[in-house]
């Protein structure tokens, strides 16, 4: 590919990039805040989170595939710099994977037990295990968002 076709990559890759981090921090620290402290009830804040939360993370999923090959792509044409991004990448993707496909669906079934049993999960006798799993995607959508910032910040970076 020529330089100009590289070129181009790297700013889709950096545009991509940007957008996709961008927006899955704003609905976890700004989109998700603002519902809990605007809805009065705290379980349809916590229903409606949650479904902003699974649909960030199948975007993660699909962005960080997609930006994996980009970064592969780049490599290849001799654009080492991308060769460290593709390791904050599985580290997003990893991230991205175990939200959407364990934590998030382990949640929600807790939720909808708690639910069928006419209670919040709070109330429920599952409550224990619900917050430890919500302490622990916390803290995946806290590794991902400082992984997706040195992202930002490496995709950024004049290299040549």
């Amino acid at each position: 590919m020529s330089r100009m076709g590289n070129t181009q990559t790297q700013r889709a890759f950096s545009v991509i990039s940007g957008l996709w981090v961008g927006s899955f921090i704003a609905v976890g620290f700004l989109v998700v805040p603002v519902l809990f402290s605007s809805l009065g009830d705290r379980q349809v804040a916590g229903m409606v989170a949650a479904n902003l939360f699974k649909t960030t993370a199948y975007m993660g999923v699909v962005l960080s595939a997609l930006l994996m090959l980009m970064a592969n792509h780049l490599v290849r044409q001799g654009k080492h710099l991308y060769s460290l991004t593709r390791w904050i990448l599985l580290g997003m993707l990893a991230c991205a994977i175990g939200a959407a496909f364990i934590i998030i669906p382990w949640m929600n079934s807790l939720r909808d037990q708690a639910l069928f049993a006419g209670l919040s999960v709070r109330e429920s006798t599952n409550a224990a295990l619900f917050n430890r799993l919500h302490v622990l995607s916390s803290a995946l959508f806290m590794i991902q968002s400082l992984l997706g910032l040195l992202l930002v910040w490496r995709a950024t970076k004049n290299a040549d």
